[in-house]
């Protein structure tokens, strides 16, 4: 019974919390539980501990990548620019358009922060209007608040 019942009469009597004939599907979802509070982000059911994504572009986890998704990345590229830079696409609507997050620039890219904070993180590499690669991360906190950081 996996450790997780007692066999009765060759037949697995689970603990609470176990399924299954071998009592190795777990009923806990906290393994299933995202980032923003949904069980599998909202996008698959929780089996046996494990998120099954129903939508076939996720996964991960808890269903929360989507390699085909436009990222963080290229949704912000345009607004880094003009406030970092002061070009590109939106250079003449930076103001209006791009002050929806906090901006802090770094030196170079080993001050840019690095994974393992509790907000999730966005490493980006893009390329401005120059055809020259720049880089920042974006994160956005538990009250919603965006931040990036860019290298000068």
């Amino acid at each position: 019974c996996t450790g997780n019942g007692i066999c009765k009469c060759r037949v697995c009597e689970c603990f609470p919390n176990f399924t299954g004939s071998a009592c190795d599907c777990s009923l806990d979802t906290t393994p299933c539980m995202a980032d923003n509070g949904q069980i599998c982000n909202g996008r698959g059911t929780c089996e046996c501990g494990t998120c099954n994504c129903t939508d076939p572009k996720f996964q991960g986890a808890t269903c929360e990548m989507c390699q085909t998704c436009r990222g963080a990345c290229a949704e912000h590229k345009d607004c880094v620019q003009c406030r970092a830079f002061d070009k590109g696409e939106k250079k003449e609507t930076c103001s209006q358009e791009c002050m929806h997050f906090n901006m802090t620039r770094v030196e170079s890219r080993d001050k840019l922060p690095q994974p393992g904070q509790p907000d999730p993180l966005s490493h980006c590499k893009e390329k401005d209007v120059d055809d020259c690669w720049f880089y920042f991360t974006y994160s956005v906190n538990s009250n919603g608040e965006a931040s990036v950081h860019v290298v000068e």
